[in-house]
């Protein structure tokens, strides 16, 4: 993403409001931990300041047309078909996700996102609230910082999450649809208990999912391994923007190749 105001570097008190998420705080983070832990989700709202927030937006709005986008069936635990179920048995069944993506590579020196990503006193935060000993970015150059684009009747599948936690931040919200829907432990991943029952039920709205709702400006850590999730289609002509700030527990990690092609469209 090219820097839109090089004159202009913003530092991290800059970027968030300090007073309302006093973030370096030990009886903050602790709070944050403990709602985390006890929900699987964590709303921040009004993370950013304004003038950070304008700038992040500016700066998605200008490369939006330099995203890459693509649909994509998928079944909503994100693996290869299973030959011993049928089509039509929930680990197989198709869902779509369709959606435009900017990678890292495009995010520029001094934007607020890459100054938030890098500053230690945020990584810090995110590692203790988490409950991680210490974070790393990705090794290849596309997948730490993504920025999300979904127009109208593009949208995120109902899906668990490959990873423990995940963290966003609204950019901008459209004027209509793309709700964040999810269902809390629909299933234990570390044990193996797919809960097959559970996720049929879901998908034939059978079971009614919690809606998070967030404006822009709101940062979120969501723990979606087993929590079940989507976003609804937008609904409108303006664009949902979600950044995506991606870290892992060891260093060297990359993203692999197929799910690079898959994501991005390219490997670097």
């Amino acid at each position: 993403m090219k820097d839109l105001m090089l004159d202009l570097l913003m530092t991290f008190d800059d970027i968030v409001d300090l007073n309302t998420h006093p973030v370096t705080q030990s009886a903050y983070c602790a709070a944050c931990c403990s709602k985390l832990h006890s929900e699987g989700v964590l709303v921040l709202e009004g993370f950013i300041r304004p003038e950070a927030l304008e700038l992040m937006r500016a700066e998605a709005t200008a490369e939006q047309d330099s995203a890459y986008f693509c649909a994509q069936s998928h079944s909503v635990y994100l693996t290869p078909r299973n030959p011993a179920y049928p089509d039509d048995h929930p680990a197989n069944r198709q869902v779509l996700s369709s959606k435009g993506c900017v990678c890292d590579d495009m995010i520029g020196a001094t934007s607020p996102l890459r100054v938030l990503y890098d500053d230690p006193t945020f990584r810090v935060f995110v590692a203790t609230t988490t409950g991680q000993s210490e974070l790393h970015p990705y090794a290849d150059s596309l997948s730490s910082i993504n920025v999300h684009y979904a127009n109208r009747d593009q949208e995120l599948g109902w899906h668990f999450d490959n990873s423990s936690f995940a963290i966003t931040l609204l950019i901008q919200k459209p004027d209509a649809g793309s709700r964040f829907e999810y269902v809390e432990a629909l299933r234990d991943a570390d044990t193996g208990e797919m809960n097959y029952e559970g996720v049929d039920a879901l998908l034939r709205g059978a079971i009614q999912p919690q809606v998070l709702t967030m404006e822009p400006a709101t940062l979120v850590l969501f723990r979606g391994r087993n929590a079940m999730h989507r976003v609804t289609p937008n609904k409108s002509d303006t664009a949902r923007m979600l950044a995506v700030l991606a870290y892992n527990a060891e260093p060297g990690v990359k993203l692999s190749e197929s799910a690079r092609m898959t994501f991005y469209g390219r490997l670097n």
